[in-house]
């Protein structure tokens, strides 16, 4: 048999299915585009579009050479070409659970504290969602790139992406991101819309000395709310079996299902628009050098002191609202009761509605140095400098804020790849955020390729409670009398990777003082009492036969103190099947059964008006394992996806049926059966 027709066949096969269940779904649904692939980059000296890399390539090679920088660093990052793991390609990680549809609020279900000093507004239960100016990535190509994807699923669930990278001249790179996410969803009140993008442009001059670059990036995301179901006893209930839209929320009214991708209205819930824009320019004083070949001379320069200056601009506009719609879209007034008793909101007219909103505008400047002691060994630096954020807030009343902070670094990979060392340091000195610090060290040693690494680190972060947490903000709906202190964590930190044996063991220890959370809603709480966690983590994969493998990895998770907060003792996940080519030179194919499964805890219940999950003390999560088939391969640069997702949901309770719903948070069920696919296909122009 002609193994070129059996790969024709195969994703045509594939293909004509997504594209006849896409019209069963939603008319007319869009095809193509990308994942997410990288994060933002910051090089100097000759990794950058002037490098080597590009200059000593031909313009009519066949192959492509690709790389992406982080903002920070001078490591080239390659695009992940790997099939088996599709949280790689989905915005939310494994690791985490997601009130019931793609685009609603989502936590993580181990513990995750926040270790991010200085201001902040304090809305993150999005943040999966968002490009962000730390994570967006530089691009250096010997040719224009684009990568699209289409990602479709039960319920006319979709999510496009678009990547275009291009170098326009041999020092000169530009990229463009855009996501899309649109979700319906199962259950009444859960539409989703999500729209991202990220430009970014990097200017090296032929001499080498200077560096520009410059990112914008934007997110728009909307996530109605429904305050979960009424009543849960309503899933059991054979008049919902067929159709889960039609139970009833707490909040949302009646809306009618709508597949239009486009229809992006959301009259009750969450909309957060976030947009940046940032602009670095480096100038490096340092040594000439060339590299002769034999047909030409690469100009090279080896920088010994930079100067860096960084200005960004940020606004930031967070929104609650439960507004009134008219008789024809099936909606009442919002529901005066719930807002009564969960927030202590009375509405002096019967056609009141709500609406609360926190804006922001920002302002930064950074002078930063570096030196460099080796002139050979760009991964090996010293950093210092000193930074002012100016911030306007349209409030209940307007406030304007300042910071001023001092920072300093060290980083040094050797030559010969052995040690890794990273340390920084940024600390507050006066203003909103004075006291605040945050200081890391992270030391790692290549033992030998057969024993592997080991790296052992320790972090403190104190910082001010976020802005929710302060009178001003009209989110801010408890006790005005009340204050807050800073939080301190102390974080301790170790992994262990084993090549031979492909294991890794991993620990974190916290320590928490002053911890602050959430109860009942709105009201706010701090912990006086010093508690820690520890968790330790194993990740192996097992040979089960020449192609079969298991991958396995478990959380263990352990507090000990009074403190108010719960999470799962153990947290495993599960990768069982086949890895291989079925014996077509050009295929690269695994399928086999996902099982995910955590202990029974009382998890966080969610506050839809602040946008938050806060402690609960009374309902206790107990969802059987998460059990998803997954069907993944790739031909050359096409990438496909087929899951099915929760077939742990089957029951034969009132005929057989995916109706057995497991829960994410107190009234919040996640969906039955969910079938996803989706296509990565990648372009050399």
């Amino acid at each position: 048999m002609n193994k070129a027709l059996v790969y024709k066949g195969f994703i045509l096969l594939l293909v004509s299915m997504s594209c006849t269940w896409a019209q069963a779904q939603r008319p007319g649904a869009l095809e193509g585009i990308t994942r997410r692939i990288g994060n933002l980059g910051n090089t100097g000296a000759s990794g950058g579009p002037g490098g080597d890399s590009l200059r000593s390539r031909s313009k009519d090679a066949e192959s492509l050479s690709l790389n992406y920088y982080f903002l920070d660093s001078s490591r080239a990052h390659h695009i992940d070409s790997s099939i088996l793991d599709y949280t790689n390609y989905y915005p939310i990680p494994a690791t985490h659970i997601y009130l019931g549809n793609t685009g609603t609020a989502t936590r993580s279900i181990l513990y995750a504290p926040d270790l991010k000093a200085g201001f902040d507004p304090g809305f993150h239960a999005f943040d999966v969602y968002k490009f962000k100016v730390e994570t967006a990535s530089l691009y250096n190509t010997t040719k224009p790139y684009t990568q699209l994807s289409y990602n479709i699923a039960t319920k006319a669930e979709q999510i496009i992406e678009l990547l275009l990278a291009q170098n326009l001249k041999p020092y000169w790179s530009a990229s463009f991101q855009y996501r899309m996410i649109g979700a319906p969803g199962t259950f009444r009140n859960q539409k989703t819309s999500h729209n991202s993008y990220q430009f970014t442009s990097w200017y090296q001059a032929p001499s080498k000395r200077y560096n520009n670059y410059f990112v914008i990036v934007s997110n728009k995301l909307q996530s109605q709310e429904s305050g979960g179901i009424q009543n849960t006893d309503d899933l059991h209930d054979p008049i919902y079996a067929a159709d889960r839209y039609t139970i009833k929320t707490f909040i949302g009214g009646d809306p009618r299902f709508a597949t239009n991708f486009f229809n992006t209205t959301i009259y009750t819930g969450n909309r957060y628009n976030e947009t940046n824009f940032l602009l670095r320019q480096q100038y490096d004083f340092g040594k000439k050098d060339s590299l002769v070949t034999d047909s030409t001379v690469i100009p090279l320069f080896f920088p010994r002191v930079r100067f860096e200056h960084t200005i960004n601009y940020g606004k930031y506009r967070y929104i609650f609202q439960d507004l009134p719609v008219s008789s024809n879209d099936q909606r009442n007034s919002p529901d005066s009761a719930y807002y009564a008793s969960r927030y202590n909101i009375i509405f002096p007219t019967s056609d009141s509605f709500i609406k609360f909103q926190d804006q922001w505008r920002e302002i930064s400047n950074d002078f930063s140095i570096y030196q460099f002691p080796d002139v050979k060994n760009l991964q090996q630096f010293i950093k210092v400098g000193a930074e002012l954020q100016l911030l306007n807030g349209e409030l209940k009343r307007s406030r304007s804020l300042y910071n001023v902070m001092g920072h300093g670094e060290y980083r040094n990979t050797t030559k010969n790849q052995k040690w890794d060392i990273a340390a920084f340091g940024k600390l507050w000195f006066n203003g909103y955020n004075a006291g605040d610090y945050h200081a890391y060290i992270s030391l790692q040693r290549l033992i030998s390729p057969n024993i592997g690494s080991l790296q052992v680190g320790f972090e403190n972060v104190n910082r001010t409670p976020p802005f929710i947490y302060n009178g001003s903000s009209n989110f801010y709906l408890d006790d005005p009398a009340k204050s807050f202190t800073k939080e301190n964590t102390v974080h301790f930190f170790g992994s262990v990777f084993q090549p031979k044996l492909r294991i890794q063991l991993s620990a974190d220890y916290y320590l928490i003082s002053n911890y602050l959370y959430i109860t009942d809603f709105y009201k706010l709480q701090q912990e006086a009492t010093l508690f820690n966690v520890l968790r330790i983590n194993a990740l192996k994969t097992f040979n089960i036969g020449r192609h079969w493998k298991w991958h396995a990895q478990v959380y263990l998770q352990q507090k000990t103190g009074a403190a108010d907060i719960h999470f799962p003792t153990v947290y495993t996940r599960n990768l069982f099947g086949y890895e291989g080519t079925l014996g077509f030179p050009h295929l690269n194919i695994a399928f086999g059964t996902e099982v995910r499964y955590h202990t029974p805890y009382k998890a966080d219940n969610y506050s839809p008006v602040l946008g938050q999950f806060f402690y609960q003390d009374s309902i206790t999560i107990d969802n059987n394992p998460k059990i998803d088939l997954y069907l993944n391969f790739r031909i050359r640069s096409f990438k496909a996806f087929l899951r099915f997702e929760n077939l742990n949901t089957a029951t034969t309770i009132n005929g057989f049926s995916f109706t057995n719903n497991d829960f994410a948070a107190p009234g919040y069920p996640t969906p039955g059966l969910i079938t996803r696919f989706g296509i990565y296909w990648s372009f050399i122009n």
